[in-house]
């Protein structure tokens, strides 16, 4: 489905993500007979990655750069995952993740755009927020939470509002991740069947998952308003999550002009003398080694029952 652009230097396509080939991969293609990418490919690219992501950390510490990164898209699009992959290997005082709750009474009385501001990046920080105020052209308007009045003036002041962001030294990354009907449906029905994940799924995941087209209007409304050539927005394919996120990252690196900094030689210093210390004779409460006396059944209860 193509969206008509104001700028057709920033035209995108939006269509589900099929990651097909005419070929059939072999075994020793990076790609599964899916098409979907292995986990021994997606590793090795995804350690160089963050070899990077760490370079990018110290030139924005060094820098005193801001970087601000947006991530939408539908609910099990993918973007807590990406997210996630992007911080694990970092520090999080310098890559800070911002997951806004429900606004409290108060903070519907403020000026929409107040809550987000505050936690935009000050010098030497990469903020990633997970859902951004793009939430008043997304789920705010498709489940009826602002008038259609509210959802137009912001999509008329988003553009110079984020000019401003940028003029004052913002470097601003907008991305969205497309997923289709059916993995999104895949996606939400392993949530309810696995309890490791039960926590990601909310009645508000309900109700918009039934409102697939309601939602694509919103996206569509979304991008033809606010891609702008200041700040775009970039489409990132998700129905196979490790491309997704290898393709997500290297976009990031190379859409911020760092350089890596030449790390100081390291070299760890002679350890004390050990001198009068003696280990004392404390009965230390050791945890106790379930691999080594066998591990506790997942059908036994891991706390006792009154």
């Amino acid at each position: 489905m193509a969206l008509a652009k104001k700028d057709s230097t920033h035209a995108v396509r939006v269509a589900p993500d099929r990651h097909s080939s005419d070929r059939k991969p072999g075994p020793d293609t990076p790609f599964k007979p899916d098409g979907k990418l292995r986990r021994k490919t997606y590793e090795k690219a995804l350690f160089n990655l963050h070899v990077e992501l760490v370079k990018l950390q110290e030139w924005t510490k060094k820098t005193g750069a801001k970087v601000c990164i947006l991530f939408e898209g539908r609910d099990g699009a993918g973007k807590g995952g990406t997210i996630k992959v992007i911080t694990e290997r970092v520090s999080p005082r310098v890559f800070r993740v911002v997951a806004l709750p429900a606004p409290t009474e108060r903070e519907k009385s403020q000026l929409y755009i107040q809550r987000y501001i505050q936690h935009l990046p000050a010098a030497g920080e990469i903020v990633i927020f997970d859902r951004s105020w793009y939430n008043r052209a997304g789920v705010e308007k498709v489940m009826g939470f602002c008038s259609d009045e509210a959802v137009k003036r912001f999509l008329e002041m988003a553009p110079a509002v984020e000019r401003v962001f940028i003029e004052s030294g913002i470097i601003l990354l907008k991305y969205w991740l497309e997923v289709s009907p059916e993995e999104q449906t895949r996606r939400l029905e392993s949530r309810i069947q696995d309890g490791r994940k039960l926590w990601k799924l909310s009645p508000m995941d309900l109700k918009s998952y039934s409102r697939w087209y309601d939602y694509s209007r919103a996206r569509d409304a979304m991008f033809q308003a606010t891609d702008t050539a200041w700040a775009p927005w970039y489409v990132a394919m998700s129905d196979d999550k490790k491309r997704a996120r290898l393709n997500i990252i290297r976009h990031m690196l190379n859409h911020i002009p760092y350089e890596a900094t030449k790390p100081e030689k390291i070299k760890l210093p002679k350890r004390q003398d050990a001198g009068d210390y003696r280990e004392p004779d404390y009965p230390f409460k050791i945890i106790q080694d379930m691999l080594a006396v066998g591990a506790v059944s997942p059908a036994r209860p891991l706390r006792p029952q009154n």
